[in-house]
């Protein structure tokens, strides 16, 4: 992680009862550029991330999120573009002397020292006092829930234990940012739940400023005050989770956050929506899009099986189905449909209120027309995803 051979300042506490607490910092990229030879890993990239605000750069494999969050940490310098943290460019800034905490997938702890001694080690090099260094120690282990676990050594710690370490020493001299790059990715599904809600009640206890880089959409819906979609590197869409899962900017951002049923077809304005030919049916849907081709976007959930030849009311679409496939999943289950094109379709049926539909039913997919997001087609997304 980034320390620094000169003395820092570490802060008190600004917030009753942490003593690690402490506003975060205002990130600003504009313009950001990385090439390798011919090779653009990040894009004409700008993004703004508030103070103490939780932002997730999000994407699949080679998409520039990492790259971005090296930019930041100071790991790897911008081919263009500028770099500023609460207003001073810091481009040229080595990383040792960015004064920001990185917590990375693998933990990159010290074998030969204890927990406490792993801590202690970007103290020292700022040249904290002892008393000074065992209090801030105590601290950052109350923080991350592991008090008694400063005399361990990394060997005899969990994968999950030895992650909160890491996030630890990474907050231990109170950074106004903290830049995490997959640092769950190692972990079992049960775990990874749990040190998500431990992440996020860090962040809220802190304040400080976190960039969390992911490929994984649910850890981003749960953990992020906001998300920025990464694809080829250039930013698609930057919102909260909800405004990026309930109305995605563009197929991209649909298709990544998120399961979706998506139809396309010929769309045509009609008042203040569209309508959009769909085997053989009329579907309508709010946005218009004006003789292009278009993809309807409905999420699993939204989608309802009625039985074959069902007629919704005003405000509804239909489409005739067949039942492919079933998931049951405890909680909800999934039906997985085919359409008479052939394209496939899925909802999402909670515990409770599933429907009679079973494998081979025909039956009638209907969703109110509120619930479509109309978007243009892009054909190249669905090569992404196939």
């Amino acid at each position: 992680m980034p320390s620094s051979t000169t003395p820092a300042p570490v802060s008190g506490a600004t917030r009753p009862g942490n003593d690690l607490a402490g506003r975060g910092a205002r990130i600003e990229l504009t313009g950001l550029s990385k090439h390798y030879g011919d090779f653009t890993a990040v894009d004409d990239v700008s993004l703004v991330i508030e103070p103490g605000e939780f932002m997730t750069l999000l994407g699949p494999s080679g998409s520039g999120k990492t790259t971005t969050l090296n930019i930041i940490a100071g790991f790897a310098g911008p081919s263009s573009g500028s770099l500023k943290v609460d207003g001073t460019a810091i481009e040229s800034t080595p990383a040792h002397k960015r004064d920001m905490g990185v917590v990375f997938q693998h933990y990159a702890l010290f074998p030969h020292l204890t927990v406490a001694e792993n801590i202690a080690y970007p103290l020292k090099r700022r040249g904290v006092p002892k008393a000074r260094r065992a209090e801030l120690i105590d601290a950052a282990l109350a923080t991350v829930h592991l008090g008694d676990y400063g005399h361990r050594y990394p060997r005899e710690l969990s994968g999950g234990q030895q992650q909160r370490v890491a996030v630890a020493r990474a907050i231990v001299y109170s950074p106004r940012v903290l830049l995490m790059d997959e640092p769950l990715g190692a972990l079992d599904k049960k775990l990874r739940d749990w040190l998500q809600l431990e992440i996020k009640r860090i962040h809220a206890e802190l304040g400080t400023t976190f960039v969390y880089v992911t490929h994984d959409q649910e850890e981003a819906l749960v953990l992020s005050d906001r998300i920025a979609v990464f694809n080829h590197g250039r930013i698609e869409q930057v919102g909260p989770a909800s405004e990026l899962y309930e109305r995605p900017g563009t197929l991209f951002v649909a298709k990544f956050l998120g399961e979706s049923t998506v139809l396309r077809g010929e769309a045509t304005p009609e008042g203040d929506g569209s309508v959009v030919g769909v085997c053989a049916r009329h579907l309508r849907a709010p946005g218009r899009l004006d003789g292009t081709r278009a993809a309807i976007v409905v999420r699993p959930e939204r989608l309802e099986v009625r039985p074959a030849g069902h007629e919704p009311g005003a405000g509804w679409n239909a489409l005739p189905a067949t039942v492919a496939g079933e998931i049951y999943l405890g909680s909800s289950r999934k039906l997985e449909l085919t359409l008479p094109d052939g394209s496939p379709a899925l909802v999402r049926e909670q515990a409770g209120a599933l429907s009679d539909a079973r494998r081979g039913d025909e039956v009638t997919l209907t969703w109110r027309v509120r619930d479509s997001v109309i978007l243009a087609d892009d054909p190249e997304v669905e090569a992404v995803f196939t």
